[in-house]
Order: structure tokens, then C-alpha cells, then sequence
């Protein structure tokens, strides 16, 4: 392991504003529709799931919204997070690529979660709410959530896919010390899981499935809302103090990333690292890249289709532009829990459909190899999920040798793996196998679409 080099930021300099892409997107991304008139959604269709400062974020156009300051306060417990030049993985792959990473793994709770929790539990405490509900795939979204909840004296409950409630006790376990109650979903806690338990009594369950409960909960429960961790526009725009910080932090390096790279599930992460850059190609004429890496087993980007769809199981959500697997797709039980999502939310899909960003699958078995060897290199375990655009990053440095070209990769390291080490074991053990997806069940599942937007 070769010594890092830590490009940190001075805390009077972290990002006083949210950065929103949809201000400087040429081609807008598409409306949601209400499903049950498939008119396009006004802001009061929302108000009954989401805190309306959220929903107000949600189709606002302003270019920056402003962090408040006791959300600011709270960001200063982490934030600024390090920007770190890999300089041990750049020797293991000889390569002449520059990689920095983004460490948001030094968060409280491990992940770049917590970059969105604590703006919307603020959000719905000063608006008098009392109680949330969230879904969560691998607990880091649960556990963000759970803290930030406790902070400002919410209730939380917390519906967690049930294949990562069996897999990863300790983050549900971390979600109960914080304070919320955790149900494996689909759960006995509300008629749609039991639903689903009647129809799919075989099944790990999926977070459309988890999202499912979660609304309904919110839905018919007094003083109550739900806060989402990915998809949606408020989550992108919080998260964007992630790429706001990294673009400070290159300036003091003298670089600029060719190729900026993030795990996809749902976007948040992604949205995060990269919007900031993408800015500088729609209006300064930056030409970077920017790759979104997800599961073989979930290819929502690489292989599904781009049509108006549910973001849950049960079609509680608004119908959403998006590419999507179809919202019955139940995916493989892979250890990326967070990665087990069948759609995209609209901003990354009207990016997708205008060529502005890319999309690469990773099969579990060369994630888990990418994790190791960034492990040895860097002494950090990544989380499952991260180790999907450590693989993509380490593709692209492997390429600028093959070329003989120096480069400039940027990734997000969006979450450790110390609560995953059983996910490791089996790696190691040769029990983890790679998933194919049929193509058949993709079309069968999307041609139920066509008509849900007509």
C-alpha cells in the first residue's frame, strides 16, 4: 500500500448552495404524471407524501438553492468530505492515469446518505411533521435516515429489503441504535406487504416492494411523511455537495477529470459526483465523460427501456419517465443491495437519452475483485456497491495504459464495507456467483408498460 496524498478543504469553504442541473439542461427532463389522471404533476399532488420545501425543490428551475444553516451545522460534523489521489492503485495497475477518489465513507454513518437525510428530516420537522417512513436496500439510506430522524426528534420506520435485512444484521442493527423501528420487506406492517407475501410468499423482496409499504404508511398515518434516498430531483440536488466540493478540491491539484465515475442504483450518488462536472460541458464546453457503473443483474441503463412507469411495486409513486427494468422486476439477490433498483429517475434519464453520460455493467464476481485490489492498494474496504465504479475506474486506467495516454479519472467512493464483511467471506469462500438477466423477462415485464401513460 502506497502513501495517499489528501486534498482537503478548509470547512469556511464547503458549498453554501445545492447545485440544480435541470436549470442548465437544454432539453428539460420529462414530467411526472399523475397516475390516475396521466395529467402532468403539480407540486400539490405531492404534499401529502413529501415536507413541501422538498416538493418545492423538486420542480424548481433555480440554477443553486441555498443550504440552510442548520442543515450546514450538521454537514460540519463530516463535510468537507477528503478528495484522495490513489496513488497505491494507480502503482498496482502501472498506469499513467491520475485517479482521485471522493471519500464519503467518512461520514458518521458510512455513506454519502446522510448528504440527503439531514435536509429532509429538517425539512419535515419545521414543517410540524412528526413521524417519517423510508425504505432502505442495504441499510446505508435507513441508517442515514435513522440519525438524522433522532436528531431533529422524528419517529422512523424503516421497511428494509428483505434479502439485505438477512444478509446485513449489523445495519439493522445500527438503524435500531439510532433509534427506528425496521421491518423486513414485504412485511406483516401493512396490507401491501401482505399482499405480496400472499402472491410472492418465495420472495427477498425488492425496494419497489419496500417503497411500496413505506408510502402506504406514510399515506394513511396523521402527521406523517416519507423521505426517498434516491431518483428523485431533491435527492440528486442534495447530493451535489459531493462534485461542488471534488471541483474545489481539483482546483488546488492543477487537474480536471477526463472521466468522472459513480455506482448507479437509483442516482444519488451518481447525481452527486458528477452534476457539478456535467455543468461545465453544457455551458463552458468541458468535454468529460461521465459513467454510470450498475449491476449486470439490474441494467436499467444498459438494457432497459426508457418509458413512464411506477417507481414502486404496487404503483403508489407518480408515474415516472424513466429507463426502467419494469417496476415487477425483482432482481437477483447480489450483495450491492443499494444497486437493486429497476428504474432511474428523470434527470439521469433525459441525460441518458441526449448522450450526455454513459452506462457500464459490472458482474458481481469482478466488483468484488475491483474491492479487493482497491483494498490492498488503499486500505479502505469499499462498500458492494462502491466496488462497481471502483471497477469501472479501474477499466478506464487499464485503457490509458493500453493507449499510452495520461488521464484524469474521478470516482465516488460513496460508502465503506466494514458492515459487509460477510459479503466478502462468501467471495472469498467461492459461494458468490454472477447473475444473468434474461432478456425475455425484461421485454415481458416492460411490454407491460405501454399502456400505463395512456
Amino acid at each position: 500500500m502506497k502513501t495517499t496524498k489528501k486534498i482537503l478543504l478548509p470547512e469556511n469553504e464547503m458549498p453554501k448552495y445545492w447545485y440544480n442541473i435541470v436549470a442548465d439542461m437544454k432539453n428539460k427532463p420529462m414530467p411526472m404524471l399523475n397516475p390516475k389522471t396521466k395529467q402532468p404533476l403539480v407540486p400539490e399532488d405531492m404534499e401529502a407524501l413529501f415536507a413541501k420545501e422538498l416538493v418545492k425543490q423538486e420542480f424548481s428551475t433555480e440554477r443553486f438553492i441555498e443550504i440552510p444553516e442548520e442543515v450546514r451545522q450538521l454537514y460540519r460534523i463530516y463535510r468537507p468530505t477528503p478528495l484522495v489521489r490513489a496513488s497505491g492503485l494507480e502503482k498496482a495497475l502501472d498506469t499513467p492515469a491520475k485517479i482521485y477518489f471522493k471519500n464519503e465513507s467518512v461520514s458518521p454513518v458510512g455513506s454519502h446518505k446522510l448528504n440527503s437525510a439531514i435536509p429532509q428530516a429538517y425539512f419535515n420537522k419545521i414543517q410540524g411533521i412528526k413521524h417519517m417512513t423510508t425504505e432502505t436496500g442495504a441499510g446505508q439510506w435507513g441508517s442515514a435516515l435513522s440519525i438524522a430522524c433522532q436528531h431533529f426528534g422524528l419517529d422512523l420506520k424503516v421497511f428494509m429489503v428483505r434479502v439485505s435485512y438477512e444478509q446485513k444484521p449489523y445495519r439493522r442493527s445500527v438503524m435500531k441504535t439510532y433509534g427506528a423501528q425496521v421491518f423486513a420487506s414485504p412485511s406483516a406492517e401493512t396490507e401491501t406487504g401482505r399482499k405480496l407475501r400472499q402472491l410472492y410468499p418465495e420472495t427477498s423482496g425488492s425496494l419497489g416492494m419496500a417503497i411500496s409499504e413505506a408510502v402506504e404508511v406514510a399515506l394513511n398515518q396523521p402527521d406523517t411523511r416519507y423521505g426517498l434516498g434516491s431518483v428523485l430531483n431533491h435527492v440528486a440536488l442534495h447530493q451535489t455537495i459531493i462534485g461542488l466540493e471534488a471541483e474545489k478540491q481539483l482546483e488546488m491539484t492543477g487537474d480536471y477529470p477526463d472521466v468522472v465515475i459513480g455506482c448507479f442504483g437509483g442516482g444519488s450518488n451518481f447525481c452527486g459526483i458528477t452534476f457539478p462536472f456535467l455543468k461545465n460541458n453544457l455551458t463552458e464546453g468541458k468535454t468529460t465523460r461521465f459513467i454510470a457503473a450498475e449491476p449486470a443483474s439490474c441494467p436499467k441503463l444498459t438494457r432497459g427501456r426508457f418509458e413512464y412507469d411506477f417507481g414502486d411495486t404496487s404503483g403508489y409513486t407518480p408515474l415516472i419517465p424513466m429507463f426502467t427494468l419494469g417496476h415487477d422486476f425483482e432482481p437477483a439477490d447480489i450483495h450491492a443491495g443499494g444497486l437493486r433498483y429497476h428504474g432511474a429517475g428523470t434527470i439521469v434519464s433525459q441525460l441518458k437519452r441526449d448522450n450526455l453520460i454513459e452506462a457500464a455493467d459490472v458482474k458481481q464476481l469482478e466488483s468484488f475483485e475491483a474491492g479487493v485490489l482497491f483494498s490492498k492498494a488503499e486500505g479502505i474496504i469499499p462498500a458492494p456497491e462502491s466496488t462497481h465504479a471502483i471497477c469501472v475506474a479501474i477499466k478506464e486506467a487499464l485503457k490509458a495504459k493500453e493507449e499510452g495516454k495520461e488521464k484524469v479519472i474521478l470516482f465516488n467512493l460513496s460508502g465503506h464495507g466494514l458492515i459487509d464483511m460477510a459479503a466478502y467471506e462468501k467471495y472469498f469462500s467461492g459461494q458468490l456467483k454472477n447473475f444473468e438477466v434474461d432478456e425475455k423477462e425484461i421485454e415481458n415485464n416492460i411490454n407491460k408498460l405501454e399502456k400505463l401513460a395512456k
